[in-house]
């Protein structure tokens, strides 16, 4: 991480204001990229933009390596010639909550249409750049085209209870299979492409105007994903295949049966045996995504909650060492200095901290977890050092407006009058916030958009361990006036996070 003082905003691309029912790269992403360089924000913060499964989380991922193909324009599919511009006619429009059942009803088939048309119709230098992606993904990419076709095939059920020489992996019946659905393969390698093409092109429009990508590592991969069923090895699976333990966290002030996620647990010792191949693989592929790289639940990788499969919840569990350690060695003996950042919230051991201050890793602090008892001051800026990262909330937290409104306590409340003294009317508390980020010693501060539109809780991302409601939330087409970014960026000049520049580098599609 650069010791520079920056500052960015937290926005999904789901949550862009795209016509089709969802966000994606198209015109309002670049839009975006405009506000930010208006507001002098030199960081833009995106979830993982991996392939999702049900629920549409993008923390429940099908593929650790495939991007997500919802996040596909079909505008510059249209402008490219893949797809006829009448045929985007009677899509939704950019207003109002993503409609994710909308999007693989009517935007997929349209997704799928434009890739047969590039099969069909791509002149020499398109097809050798095609090629070319798909020599350079090879690793994953194949397998996950099959695991896709083959999802779909069977309703899309786990690849678990697919027929056991699908499941298995069994060399001939594989073999088999691509000859027989050749063209849908090739559809889904397409669309990769598509998604590699367009999500790069939209990394150099932010590096020409000095913004860099944050994105998302999630510890954890899914068990119903492309990366168990092609390396079911590297998990702990019984004989039939199915998780022998899983993760979650174990039982806390907020959760009194600990929160059990069920992600299967990996087999840390094959790993390292192997030179954690795959997880060097992952970060690789994720450094042709983005600039600099937030670990998801860093505590995971020095000791993790290991939970037996068939507890229904996170109480019985129990604390096993990660070699954390000895991966970060290795990724730094390939990448060299490591841009990342650790997510390390929550109840963190001294050798959590020890791991992190090691490989150099800013820690994250979020304000609104500031104001409970004298243990919570952790997060308030007086306690920081500048190796940090600072939020006023995250996609996790309500929104600033939302928290001060529904979710603080009253000793909460006066605890934020006495830290911060400028609460007169509620809407003062998100700039008073804001300030607070900016402010303080942290290299970089991030302020979920949310915050900056000054919206209240029915802008909410997620809420964590609700069955439903997430993920879903946009911002109006007309939200990003340019007060906001004047007022932003004026306070970037005050307090010394204008000055940074990045080299512009033109990120080229693998």
């Amino acid at each position: 991480m650069s010791k520079q003082r920056l500052s960015g905003v937290l926005l999904h691309v789901t949550s862009l204001p795209s016509i089709g029912g969802v966000g994606d790269f198209g015109p309002a992403a670049r839009a975006f990229v405009d506000f930010l360089a208006a507001a002098k924000q030199r960081m833009w913060q995106v979830l993982p933009l991996s392939p999702t499964g049900y629920g549409s989380s993008p923390y429940s991922a099908l593929s650790a390596f495939a991007g997500n193909p919802v996040l596909i324009s079909l505008e510059l599919l249209a402008e490219h010639g893949w797809l006829a511009s009448d045929r985007l006619n009677d899509l939704p429009g950019a207003e109002g909550p993503a409609d994710f059942g909308i999007v693989w009803d009517r935007k997929i088939p349209l997704i799928e249409e434009a890739a047969g048309n590039f099969l069909d119709r791509a002149n020499d230098d398109q097809r050798r750049r095609f090629q070319h992606f798909c020599e350079g993904n090879s690793s994953w990419l194949n397998d996950y085209a099959m695991y896709t076709v083959l999802r779909r095939l069977h309703n899309y059920a786990s690849w678990h209870e697919w027929p056991q020489e699908y499941a298995r992996r069994q060399g001939d019946a594989l073999a088999r299979f691509m000859n027989e659905h050749g063209r849908e393969l090739a559809v889904e390698q397409v669309i990769q492409f598509f998604f590699n093409e367009q999500w790069c092109s939209l990394r150099t429009y932010c590096a020409e105007r000095d913004v860099k990508i944050m994105g998302d590592v999630a510890i954890f991969v899914s068990y119903d994903s492309a990366d168990v069923w092609t390396n079911p090895e590297l998990f702990e699976l019984d004989e039939n295949l199915l998780p022998i333990r899983v993760s979650g966290v174990p039982p806390d002030y907020f959760s009194v049966n600990g929160q059990r996620w069920g992600n299967p647990l990996y087999r840390w010792d094959l790993m390292k045996e192997r030179g954690f191949e795959w997880w060097v693989a992952r970060i690789r592929r994720s450094l042709t995504l983005y600039d600099v790289i937030r670990l998801d639940h860093f505590r995971g990788f020095e000791a993790f909650w290991s939970i037996p499969a068939d507890e229904p919840t996170a109480i019985n569990g129990q604390w096993v060492k990660a070699p954390g350690h000895f991966l970060f060695q290795r990724l730094r003996d390939v990448f060299g200095e490591l841009p990342f950042i650790a997510e390390d919230l929550g109840v963190i051991t001294r050798e959590v901290d020890e791991l992190r201050e090691h490989f150099g890793m800013p820690g994250m602090r979020i304000l609104q977890f500031g104001f409970g008892d004298r243990g919570s001051h952790i997060y308030l800026p007086h306690s920081f050092v500048p190796n940090t990262v600072t939020y006023t909330g995250t996609h996790d937290n309500n929104t600033t407006l939302g928290w001060w409104a529904d979710d603080c306590s009253a000793t909460d409340r006066e605890n934020v009058q006495a830290y911060l003294q400028t609460i007169e009317h509620d809407g003062d508390i998100v700039w008073a916030m804001i300030r607070a980020a900016a402010r303080s010693v942290a290299n970089v501060c991030i302020f979920p958009l949310q915050d900056v539109l000054h919206l209240g809780s029915e802008a909410r991302m997620n809420t964590p361990s609700a069955p439903d409601g997430n993920w879903t939330w946009r911002y109006s087409p007309d939200a990003l006036h340019p007060d906001f970014a004047v007022k932003l960026a004026k306070l970037m000049e005050m307090t010394d996070r204008d000055a940074y520049e990045i080299p512009v580098e033109h990120p080229k599609p693998i």
